[in-house]
């Protein structure tokens, strides 16, 4: 599966690549944080510097632009549209969109230098921090406030199930390791509803929030963890019915989907590229696609993604190469056993 070949690829990606750096790299740097051994944070704003040698910005004449694969990759290229075609009249460079078929293959293709800003969902954001260098500074939003989501469990309303607790031994859909509210939320957050993953159910990863959502339409599975503004969005555009369903848990409020740069483009690059994110306003067709946001709303990573770094260490987790090795590897076997 695509999956399977990303995550391997992804992996291998980044052993070769921390082999391959030079001893002294590491010593050269005096704040790390949780940042992979290629970047450093002297400032203590807990995402990449940019390089010390100017020699080592990058100002390419193509910018390559993607948004997370949350549902369809071939949807949001065309949602985004006006905005490429936008951005590159700003900077008057060309801007293509790539689209990217997994989490992994998204943080792997900005590590590797081939995607230069993109938006990430809410969970594999700071993973992109840590791993791939990524500057998170927008998210979607309106005048007064950034747009945020839920983590929804789904079931199907002729089903049985009404509380967490009743899905024990059931069918449940994560959707991948990196996700915050397909993953790393339920993982803190059921516990205290009397269900506890990998324990009171095998978790079954899914890949994709859509791919849950009709999982649980279909019978597959007997209910999903997934993020609330995709169920809508699907119910909005027809592929589903919300009266099909019933939501049997809501959780607190997260950030959605963070725009993010390379921490190695040309800082001049990225102060116009910032401005043309910032100065745009929605169409109506991307309001629509984007339950209502008309802007990008300035973030901070450390301060926004609180809340998301302090639920994935309740459920045990941590946004280094150690917890995406592990939990990769984890998808991997899961794919290889469902292609069997």
């Amino acid at each position: 599966m695509r999956i399977t070949r990303w995550l391997t690829t992804l992996v291998f990606a980044l052993a070769a690549m921390a082999a391959a750096l030079p001893a002294q790299a590491a010593d050269a740097c005096k704040n790390r944080g949780e940042l992979d051994v290629m970047y450093c944070d002297t400032n203590g704003d807990m995402v990449a510097d940019a390089p010390t040698d100017p020699k080592k910005w990058k100002n390419p004449s193509t910018i390559v632009f993607t948004y997370t694969p949350v549902e369809d990759p071939a949807v949001y290229e065309n949602v985004f549209k006006p905005f490429t075609t936008h951005l590159a009249k700003c900077i008057d460079k060309k801007v293509v969109f790539y689209q990217v078929q997994s989490n992994a293959s998204e943080i792997e293709a900005m590590r590797s230098g081939r995607l230069h800003v993109g938006g990430f969902s809410t969970g594999p954001t700071a993973f992109a921090v840590n791993l791939a260098g990524a500057v998170p500074f927008a998210v979607k939003g309106t005048a007064k406030e950034f747009q945020g989501y839920n983590l929804i469990v789904v079931v199907k309303a002729s089903s049985p199930y009404q509380k967490l607790a009743d899905l024990k031994g059931k069918k449940v859909a994560h959707t991948a390791p990196s996700s915050n509210s397909g993953h790393l939320a339920p993982l803190s957050l059921f516990p205290a509803q009397g269900l506890t993953p990998d324990k009171d159910y095998k978790i079954i990863f899914s890949g994709k929030h859509d791919q849950s959502v009709m999982g649980v339409n279909s019978g597959d599975y007997d209910a999903a963890a997934v993020a609330s503004d995709v169920f809508h969005r699907m119910a909005e555009r027809g592929q589903i019915k919300e009266a099909d369903f019933r939501v049997i848990y809501r959780s607190q409020k997260f950030p959605t989907s963070s725009f993010a740069y390379a921490h190695d483009l040309d800082p001049k690059l990225v102060d116009k590229m910032l401005g043309c994110f910032y100065d745009y306003r929605f169409p109506p067709e991307m309001q629509k696609a984007f339950d209502g946001a008309d802007r990008f709303f300035p973030i901070n990573y450390k301060t926004t993604w609180e809340v998301v770094r302090a639920v994935a260490k309740g459920s045990g987790q941590g946004f280094d190469k150690a917890s995406y090795d592990k939990e990769s590897a984890r998808e991997a076997a899961e794919a290889a056993a469902k292609k069997k």
